[in-house]
């Protein structure tokens, strides 16, 4: 039964299709018949209690610059228009971005809200992580100087970065010894009030940053993503290049233990970072990397992600 669709994303017409996993998605939907509408958080509303979002429906076709035909705008009741909502946009994850799953909280799961928008909330990608002891590199998230000087003079070489970054932004290497901390954190401190990360580096990273995509717990590819050399930022956006995935045992058995978690909190799209034996972080906010597996796998996610959601949708009634 075709599903009406309505994806919350940043504008559709300045995304790169060849390489964003949101299009990669719908696209997998339009082809399986579903109905596609899209709008911008800034088009949402919640009215006596109820929201509503300004949105367009949308076709789309494989052809850079020219991938989308939109309709004229329509208001869409979240709670009777749609089946399912995609919550797609990027970070920053900010109080707008927070505002924003307050307001799709009100609607699941009576209308699907992929990823569940509590748990979005709730789960930030680099705390999420924090909760599952032993798969870790050593981490400590504070803004107090003598707590991150006492870590940084215990384990040596870290890697210093914003608690709620995303892409890469803002990631520093320190070497051990390096007087700069305060005034990096000072800096990082000026931009925001969050704390920030300190973890302990992982020279593993010179041979990739593995993306790992999880549907519903379950592994169904990924994409391994080599930093440039002498550089310890592997995300594809600053220079990274991405190459098969080769999965060991120990990826799986960290898959494996968040698989229950991940089920539980309706985090049904996932993407997770793994160097060497270590997670670094849960990716529930707009997880990408699902083009490049499909390249080199040939596994399409967005298939995988939409017999999930149809199945819930059945179970639903």
């Amino acid at each position: 039964m075709p599903l009406r669709v309505a994806v919350q994303m940043d504008p559709i017409e300045k995304i790169n299709i060849g390489g964003d996993t949101t299009f990669l998605l719908m696209m997998a939907a339009q082809r399986r018949g579903h109905q596609l509408f899209v709008y911008e958080p800034r088009h949402l509303t919640l009215l006596d209690g109820k929201p509503f979002a300004r949105a367009r429906p949308v076709s789309l076709r494989e052809v850079k610059g020219d991938h989308v035909t939109a309709g004229d705008y329509q208001d869409l009741d979240l709670s009777k228009d749609v089946d399912v909502i995609l919550m797609r946009q990027d970070p920053p994850f900010d109080i707008a971005y927070i505002t924003a799953t307050y307001f799709l909280e009100v609607v699941h799961p009576k209308t699907l809200v992929v990823n569940n928008p509590t748990s979005v909330r709730d789960a930030p990608e680099k705390l999420l992580a924090t909760r599952f002891p032993g798969l870790q590199p050593p981490t400590i998230i504070s803004s107090d100087y003598e707590a991150l000087h006492a870590f940084f003079e215990e384990h040596g070489d870290c890697i210093l970065k914003p608690l709620h970054g995303a892409a890469g932004n803002g990631i520093i290497k320190l070497k051990a010894g390096d007087r700069n901390l305060d005034a990096l954190v000072e800096l990082m401190g000026s931009i925001s009030r969050e704390p920030v990360i300190l973890q302990k580096f992982i020279p593993a990273v010179s041979a990739g940053d593995k993306r790992i995509i999880l549907i519903d717990g379950e592994i169904v590819g990924g994409i391994n993503r080599v930093p440039e050399e002498g550089a310890v930022r592997s995300n594809l956006r600053v220079g990274g290049r991405a190459e098969k995935l080769v999965l060991t045992d120990r990826d799986r058995e960290i898959c494996e233990t968040l698989k229950p978690v991940l089920k539980e909190k309706g985090l049904m799209f996932v993407g997770i970072d793994v160097i060497g034996d270590y997670l670094t972080e849960i990716n529930v906010t707009s997880p990408t990397g699902a083009v490049q597996m499909k390249a080199f796998e040939g596994i399409d996610a967005g298939d995988a992600l939409w017999d999930r959601i149809e199945e819930t949708r059945r179970s639903a009634g």
